[in-house]
């Protein structure tokens, strides 16, 4: 399948401050979505979300403020643990996030002998605050950007699916003969890992970096609904078939999601290796998205490829893509994981690039 570039139109300084520097989450960006002259930016190394304004255009954009999860909704594990966000959307009054749902096979290290590559790559674990689903409550206000809050002036609030004693998605998924067997699987082993998230009307699209099954990636469209019993609690409704969930299978030519963004009716999907690799990082148009009636296969045929973006050798990951808004012709933005030295302005300071969408 061959790709030219995407066109490079600009890049723009993203600059952080305090504990998203700290914690070095302001260079495992894994998500982002534009919202005017905001951006919500979310990293894997933290349980936050960021809020960044543009300044001077395009070219800069600042005045950092981290907003954590736990103050927003119940998370099902400590304050502190990492929730692993790997997508953001932004629909009516609400910002989604989505955690990845993975488990984690500890790395090795470079100073490891192969005894202790060993005991250490034996290690798995759990951490429940990646099992999450969030959706956040934003305010927002005449003058000055938006707020996420527990609950806006209207009352409405903030509410997650996979609170603590409640039916989260791997729950759900569990005895599903396709994916169940890959839960127990670490996502960078091709296990079961959550890599984009967007809203079309009522549905919320869960695109999977891994499993790719015998080529075919995953998305799952699910139907978060409010708990009756609990403002702060969402439920997976059913859709009108009684499916709880339906499955989408996408040719992307053997690579997983990356992520998802919504262009009209359609997905923009980027597509990368399912697998701890550095690969082809691909763009493809999912035409009439919003249009399924149910579970559908996706052929390349409603998957134009829109042309690749450039990857690092175990650096410069593009992770998450959001249009942005303006006249003319669509225009991405693009954040990367693992930055490259030259992607690093300042110590606390990293680019995204703008690139053309020309489909």
């Amino acid at each position: 399948m061959d790709a030219g570039l995407l066109r490079l139109e600009r890049q723009v300084e993203l600059r952080f401050a305090g504990d998203t520097v700290r914690s070095g989450n302001h260079v495992n960006l894994s998500a982002v979505r534009v919202e005017g002259s905001t951006l919500w930016l979310a990293g894997d190394e933290t349980a936050t979300i960021e809020r960044l304004e543009f300044d001077h255009g395009l070219a800069v954009a600042d005045k950092p403020v981290t907003f954590p999860l736990a103050e927003l909704v119940r998370l099902p594990g400590p304050p502190e643990q990492e929730a692993d966000v790997e997508g953001l959307a932004r629909s009516g009054g609400f910002l989604w996030a989505i955690g990845s749902h993975s488990l984690k096979r500890r790395r090795v290290r470079p100073h490891d002998d192969v005894t202790k590559a060993l005991k250490r790559l034996s290690k798995v674990r759990r951490e429940e605050n990646r099992y999450v689903l969030a959706r956040l409550a934003v305010e927002t206000y005449t003058e000055g950007p938006p707020e996420l809050r527990l609950r806006t002036a209207a009352g409405v609030c903030s509410a997650v699916v996979g609170a603590p004693g409640s039916v989260g998605l791997a729950d759900l998924l569990a005895d599903d003969p396709r994916l169940g067997p890959f839960l127990a699987v670490p996502g960078k082993d091709n296990g079961f890992d959550v890599e984009g998230l967007a809203v079309l009307g009522d549905s919320v699209y869960v695109g999977l970096r891994g499993p790719v099954l015998r080529g075919w990636a995953v998305v799952l469209e699910l139907l978060p609904q409010p708990d009756p019993t609990d403002d702060g609690r969402l439920v997976l409704g059913a859709f009108w078939g009684g499916e709880r969930y339906r499955t989408h299978l996408l040719d992307l030519g053997g690579l997983g999601v990356r992520d998802l963004c919504p262009h009209g009716d359609d997905l923009l999907v980027l597509a990368g290796p399912s697998m701890a690799l550095s690969g082809p990082v691909r763009l493809h148009r999912w035409r009439d998205a919003a249009a399924s009636g149910g579970s559908e296969l996706i052929r390349r045929d409603r998957l134009p490829l829109l042309g690749a973006l450039p990857h690092g050798q175990g650096e410069d990951h593009a992770e998450g893509i959001s249009l942005l808004p303006g006249p003319g012709p669509a225009r991405l933005l693009v954040v990367h994981d693992s930055p490259a030295p030259d992607r690093r302005p300042t110590p606390s300071s990293v680019l995204a690039d703008i690139v053309a969408l020309d489909g």
